[in-house]
């Protein structure tokens, strides 16, 4: 996905993560502040990564670091509302990799919103760039759009 981020449908996505709307999550307006849709972008991608055994928030040497993200929305969510996240992967590069979410709402076909980010591997202790390895690479090219 480069320059206009399009509306997507669920079909567009390899796979899935429920993430359940909070009450907090509203804001004055009545719906879910744009903030907590990043937030949900990296619980949908991490924990995909984490409990697919690819990435090991806790003692890994490796771990991904955001340099890019981005959003469009097309339609509000608000609590009490199910979100399913879907994920896919644009580009597996040498030490990055560009992620595309797409938020659902209950059992909407249409996605919510439609969001990027980037993330580059580096080494934990000296946050230098690491070529991402090849369990990783796999799992990666398994949510290839």
């Amino acid at each position: 996905m480069t320059g206009t981020i399009e509306r997507t449908k669920r079909n567009d996505y390899r796979r899935f993560q429920a993430i359940s709307t909070r009450w907090m999550d509203n804001d004055v307006y009545g719906h879910v502040n744009n903030v907590v849709y990043y937030s949900w972008f990296d619980t949908a991608v991490n924990r995909l990564l984490v409990v697919n055994g690819v990435l090991d928030i806790h003692n890994g040497a490796t771990i991904g670091l955001v340099v890019e993200t981005g959003c469009r929305y097309f339609s509000p969510t608000a609590f009490p509302d199910e979100i399913q996240a879907g994920v896919r992967v644009a580009h597996v590069g040498t030490s990055s990799v560009r992620y595309e979410i797409g938020l659902f709402r209950n059992n909407e076909e249409d996605a919510a919103a439609v969001g990027h980010f980037v993330h580059v591997y580096v080494d934990r202790k000296t946050e230098r760039p690491v070529p991402v390895d090849d369990k990783m690479r796999g799992f990666l090219e398994s949510l290839k759009a």
